[in-house]
């Protein structure tokens, strides 16, 4: 029968509206999974969600979503599957009910799905639009077992980094990034500023790698992201963690030919709510004339540090109380003095540096189902050091503290991270245990506020925008935006540039000071703050074969030009040597600029790993016409490491660098030379084995020419442009027992 045009004008509407209403059953639903990392809650990209047995499945989108029609029936079984996480079955909720799952990483997870804390999002490595760094645990312990004592020589092998030794006596050394001296980079602990001024003599001297996690390094101006200071770079250590479930405990015992000997020990253990972590560890060095001209080239050292952190956890939540304490005895100089070997009453130099540092940090962080967490964090640290030699002797203490709140929301695209935070500085002589006054002390205090957004524009284009408003008590006010930018050309190559401004205030003293000189530093007057300019930028390659070998290859560019340099001068004089004339620092009318390319190529394959690596870097004081060139910041750098792994309990490795020609402060240059490493390692059980040698090829500065002139009362050091301790051999032993 016909139905006419009319009926359907009249109740077409409720027809349709009848046909909503209709049950389930009369009309194919969809169900909604929605996949979430469980550390970030960054949606993660790629999953697969899928009913085991049926081929209905579907993969998750850029906002971490999949979708599977018709939905199936509650209660059926789902697997969800993602690269690098752990594989989980779930039961299907009722349709039209939104699955939310949060996605723990896996032990098994690609060595490229690695967690970065610093950037502040909790981003993967290979989504980042900042080129990042990082090393990771297998290469701290790796570490553990040639150098226990600290990282020093591990930071020394990233790629456009360098170690460079400031005293043939006391042994401190400098952590240089892309050419510019230790001063413009920031360390970090846990995302909380770790050292500076005073008390970042010694600093990276004392961090053994036993007790962290992974190493992160961004290179470049990243002063928007945790304030004043990071303008060549920034180093954030983050410490280990206890794992559910998995208790831990780790003994390290290590001997060297040059004397020195570490005792370290870590343990660890979680339940349900709360868990600990502990470290506790002392390095013993004797002192050692090494070229044998009465001056000790390795200093005389006792150290020891402690470091307990509490965990609870809150649902969805963390909160960690940490405390590190570090006591040391450094000494050098006239090895009879060192030695207690005297024998006359002449005058001779020595030097002791005696510190103690205590420091209390707390984070707190909530996470909600939303995006949504807050992170809420403080440190604090008091740190002493007393100087002695035969002509001055001085003490000082420094308080410095950091606090910050921030909130991190990820919507739709866009993940959104804002936050405030403060931090200060207090100096000051301590004039009852001086005999010799230092002239400066200062307070200083910032109030900062900063705004961050990772915009995923399309799947292969990530925009980061940053921005920071700084106020400083003393220095003013400084804002400072930041850009990086991520594309993803194809499943192998990626392409990052990201450049932004930053800020360094004065401080009096610095690292590369000699501590007769820190006396004569005259007070900080009518100075203004060093301001940076710095671009960074990357190619990279990564492909992985059916065969299963690996090959990346990266080409990185670098530019940063420093506004204002503060450099140190005394006055013209007849005598340049006086120990009397005062030091003054002032603010250079030219820039220093440090510009330059960085290399390197990685092949692995199961077993096999090959890597080789080479940066150039030109780095120019504009303001001195006659000596341009930035001290000891070597034009070319080459390095490769080799490492094989013999069946299932040997592994082999050999590390191999040159470091070209510098200049010197003077504008004379000096020779590149070669620095040769290996090692055997043997592993059986929880126990490891390492027997490790250290510039095979004794290169020695001491060598080419003396490192110590004048009297053996007031000496002068050089330049060090070069090691002074030799080749050192040393055997190490590990046990590590881990309860599943």
């Amino acid at each position: 029968m016909a139905v006419s045009t009319s009926f359907w004008r009249r109740n077409g509407l409720l027809l349709a509206l009848a046909f909503w209403l209709l049950p389930d059953s009369g009309r194919a639903q969809s169900l909604t999974v929605i996949l979430r990392d469980s550390l970030s809650q960054a949606p993660v990209i790629g999953g697969s969600v899928s009913v085991p047995g049926t081929g209905v499945g579907a993969a998750t989108d850029v906002r971490g979503e999949a979708v599977l029609t018709p939905a199936p029936a509650p209660g059926t079984r789902l697997r969800v599957e993602a690269l690098g996480y752990r594989a989980r079955l779930v039961a299907a909720p009722t349709a039209g009910t939104p699955l939310i799952l949060q996605l723990a990483a896996s032990a098994q997870a690609i060595e490229e799905e690695v967690l970065v804390t610093a950037t502040r999002t909790n981003s993967r490595l290979e989504d980042l639009p900042t080129r990042v760094e990082v090393i990771g645990e297998e290469e701290l312990t790796e570490e553990n077992g040639i150098k226990p004592g600290n990282i020093a020589s591990l930071l020394g092998d990233l790629a456009g980094t360098q170690i460079q030794p400031t005293s043939p006596t006391t042994g401190n050394a400098d952590l240089r990034i892309q050419g510019l001296p230790g001063r413009y980079s920031q360390i970090l602990r846990d995302g909380l500023p770790l050292l500076g001024g005073y008390s970042g003599s010694f600093g990276i001297l004392q961090i053994p790698p036993l007790d962290l996690r992974q190493i992160e390094l961004i290179k470049g101006s990243s002063s928007t992201l945790y304030g004043g200071g990071a303008i060549a770079g920034l180093v954030n250590l983050v410490s280990k963690a206890p794992v559910l479930g998995t208790p831990q405990l780790t003994f390290t015992a290590n001997q060297s030919t040059l004397r020195e000997s570490n005792l370290n020990g870590f343990a660890s253990g979680r339940g349900q709510r709360v868990g600990y972590t502990l470290f506790a560890g002392g390095t013993r060095q004797q002192s050692t004339d090494v070229d044998g001209d009465g001056f000790v080239d390795v200093p005389r050292l006792r150290n020891f540090t402690v470091h307990p952190r509490l965990f609870y956890y809150p649902k969805n939540g963390q909160l960690a109380l940490g405390y590190t304490g570090t006591v040391e005895d450094r000494q050098g100089g006239d090895a009879a003095v060192v030695q207690n070997k005297t024998t006359d009453a002449s005058p001779r130099f020595f030097v002791t540096n005696r510190t103690q540092r205590h420091s209390a940090d707390l984070i707190y962080t909530q996470d909600s189902t939303n995006g949504g967490s807050l992170t809420v964090k403080g440190t604090a640290s008091w740190f002493r050091r007393g100087v002695s030699t035969n002509t001055v002797a001085y003490a000082a203490r420094q308080l410095s503290y950091y606090s910050e709140v921030s909130y991190l929301h990820r919507y739709g695209h866009h993940t959104l991270v804002g936050g405030l935070n403060v931090l200060g500085e207090d100096f000051q002589p301590l004039p009852a245990e001086s005999r010799t006054p230092l002239l400066n002390d200062y307070t200083y205090a910032t109030v900062g506020g900063f705004v961050q957004d990772d915009w995923q524009l399309t799947p292969a284009l990530n925009v980061q925008g940053g921005l920071r408003l700084d106020h400083h008590n003393r220095y003013g006010t400084f804002l400072l935006p930041r850009l990086a930018v991520l594309f993803k050309a194809s499943a192998d190559f990626t392409l990052r540039l990201n450049g932004g401004y930053g800020y360094r205030v004065p401080v009096p003293y610095v690292n590369d000071l000699d501590e007769r000189e820190i006396t004569r530093v005259q007070p900080l007057r009518g100075l203004g703050a060093e301001r940076s300019q710095g671009l960074n930028g990357d190619v990279n390659y990564l492909h992985r074969f059916a065969s299963g070998l690996s090959l990346n290859l990266n080409q990185g560019f670098f530019y940063t030009r420093l506004q204002d340099p503060l450099t140190l001068t005394q006055p013209a004089a007849i005598d340049p040597n006086d120990p009397f004339l005062p030091l003054r620092w002032y603010n250079a009318a030219a820039p220093t600029v440090s510009q330059g390319l960085e290399s390197y190529a990685r092949l692995r394959y199961n077993g096999t790993e090959i890597y080789l690596g080479y940066l150039y870097t030109y780095a120019r004081r504009r303001y001195d016409a006659l000596n341009p060139n930035v001290p000891l910041a070597a034009r070319h750098k080459l390095s490769t490491v080799a490492t094989q792994e013999v069946g299932e309990h040997l592994a082999l490795g050999i590390e191999a660098s040159y470091t070209g020609r510098q200049y010197l402060d003077d504008g004379s240059t000096r020779p590149g030379y070669p620095i040769v490493a290996a090692l055997v390692r043997y592993a059986t059980g929880p126990w490891a084995f390492i027997l490790n040698g250290e510039n095979l090829l004794d290169y020695r500065q001491t060598r080419r020419e003396a490192v110590v002139f004048g009297d053996r009362a007031n000496p002068t050091f050089p330049e060090l442009w070069a090691p002074v301790e030799g080749r050192v051999f040393n055997l190490s032993v590990n046990w590590k027992l881990i309860r599943e």
